[in-house]
């Protein structure tokens, strides 16, 4: 049974949290390991087909996800390109970082919403708790990108990461 994602929204910040069945070692490892991200990281038919990580502080994550699910229409064959800059970890209690929309070479998108992002873990009865929290510049920005399907696209992404996990154990 998986556990449900609550999410919280207030002005310029959304709250993602959910308890996964897995140990804090293991769910920090596969959030921050290039290798394991390209297992499972993105929507349902979407897959990640480039995934360079640098994990430290000033460091960063380029990716591509690209739509390969004939199924999704319009979606299909279309890349999304982003950029995480890691601000600071803490293994295996935090990460903060900023995500960026990006192209193909890494420059950040114009005029796309930027978002600074605070992941921590934490364990409970063997399980973790991850808990996002995401800021935007403004309440509108963060509007914009739930109007995108963002929180679909993270609920789908985080059932795949659940399936994932379970399959590492």
């Amino acid at each position: 049974m998986t556990s449900k994602m609550i999410t919280r929204v207030e002005g310029q910040v959304i709250e993602l949290e959910r308890v996964f069945n897995a140990p804090r070692e293991l769910v920090f490892k596969v959030l921050t390991d290039g290798e394991h991200l390209k297992q499972w990281w993105g929507p349902r038919g979407w897959e990640v087909t480039v995934s360079n990580m640098d994990f430290r502080p000033g460091g960063q994550w380029h990716y591509c996800m690209k739509c390969l699910d004939q199924n999704q229409g319009d979606f299909y064959g279309m890349e999304s390109w982003g950029k995480s800059v890691y601000q600071e970890i803490d293994e295996p209690e935090k990460i903060v970082y900023i995500d960026y929309f990006s192209d193909a070479e890494g420059n950040i998108a114009e005029g796309m919403p930027a978002t600074t992002v605070t992941m921590t873990f934490e364990e409970v009865d063997g399980k973790t708790k991850l808990v996002n929290r995401g800021v935007y510049e403004s309440a509108e920005a963060l509007q914009s990108v739930i109007d995108m399907g963002m929180e679909e696209g993270i609920t789908q992404t985080w059932d795949r990461l659940e399936e994932y996990l379970a399959s590492k154990q």
